[in-house]
């Protein structure tokens, strides 16, 4: 507080000193722009076109997961058992290991994970996933 001694009037005058709170909100605002930056994390996933090419190429990989499990790769079944090792044995020749991971909609998160981690133990570099919207 000041006091004024010009004037009329003589006493404390009730300002508030806004400096040490601007200080405060400043460092506060700083703080939380830094953390928002760490917090910020995604996952890298990469998204087939929605109209598939016309030639139907092999050298794109669907990998359905459905209910129960139940693999298939291409359309083709796969034993649950041995995903890892069928999905090791196509991506031995393949110099381009990237596979689409389409899961049903009543499946646990889990589940589709447990196909995303037997891809990457397989020797696959990309994992997309098919969205919704080009399921039919």
């Amino acid at each position: 507080m000041a006091m004024s001694l010009a004037g009329k009037r003589s006493g404390a005058l009730s300002d508030i000193n806004m400096t040490p709170m601007i200080d405060v909100l400043l460092v506060l605002l700083i703080i939380f722009m830094v953390v928002q930056q760490g917090a910020q994390r995604g996952l890298a996933v990469q998204v087939p076109p929605l109209h598939p090419v016309a030639d139907g190429s092999p050298e794109q990989l669907v990998l359905e997961v459905g209910p129960g499990p139940e693999y298939r790769l291409n359309r083709q079944p796969v034993e649950t058992g041995a995903l890892e090792a069928t999905l090791r044995q196509v991506f031995a020749e393949r110099a381009r290991k990237v596979v689409f991971v389409k899961g049903a909609e009543s499946l646990s998160y889990g589940q589709v994970v447990s196909a995303l981690d037997a891809a990457r133990a397989a020797g696959v570099e990309v994992v997309g996933v098919v969205p919704r919207t080009a399921v039919r």
